[in-house]
């Protein structure tokens, strides 16, 4: 199948991502770039007047918006519980299906510098809270406090990255099987004492027994 000129700025920010998931964002070049998606040199500044910084700010809010997109179908969920381990599953799967050589590609920014385009790691964090607030409204719908909802959110996404990343050097998934089984149980802790009529802020903030 041929492929049309017009989807070529697709191809190449689908490709940023790609590259940022498991290069990170300093090995993502154009001309790397444009290698994966095979697009045409002559169409990045065409697409991308900003360069590689405006190429790779795309990319991010492609991946932050698709985990959000998973994130805010679980809001949906009549079970948090199932909503977060559906999250835990996703990378599980991805990490596994690719030889642990990807993780995420908004962290891939997040942790480099990028003194020449600031853009990015406000793009980083853009995604982070979005992902945080999409958590913490399904943990408030279930009867959290506002503010237990937001620290627990805040705390889901630290443990699923940081897991990914430790899963990636240790190629296995224990750390992520290990950071799910946590969460599942300090979680369930947290909505069974929010259903409890005794002394309720006082027990919110309680550690599982």
């Amino acid at each position: 199948m041929v492929r049309r000129k017009s989807d070529s700025r697709e191809r190449m920010v689908m490709s940023a991502a790609a590259l940022l998931r498991e290069y990170g964002a300093s090995a993502t070049s154009i001309d790397r770039v444009l290698a994966h998606s095979g697009a045409p040199r002559g169409s990045v500044y065409h697409h991308f007047p900003g360069g590689r910084a405006q190429l790779i700010d795309e990319a991010v809010a492609l991946a932050g918006d698709f985990i959000a997109g998973l994130i805010e179908t679980g809001v949906r969920a009549d079970d948090p519980l199932v909503a977060v381990e559906a999250f835990f599953t996703l990378w599980r799967g991805r990490l596994v299906e690719n030889d642990f050589r990807i993780g995420c590609p908004v962290v891939a920014v997040a942790v480099e510098t990028n003194d020449d385009a600031p853009q990015l790691a406000r793009s980083a964090a853009a995604a982070f809270t979005r992902w945080q607030a999409a958590l913490a409204a399904l943990f408030v719908r279930h009867g959290l406090s506002e503010e237990r909802g937001r620290r627990l959110a805040a705390f889901v996404i630290a443990s699923v990255e940081g897991a990914v990343i430790m899963c990636r050097a240790e190629r296995s998934t224990a750390p992520l099987e290990a950071a799910a089984a946590e969460i599942h149980d300090l979680l369930a802790h947290a909505l069974r004492t929010a259903g409890s009529s005794a002394d309720p802020e006082g027990d919110r903030d309680a550690p599982p027994p």
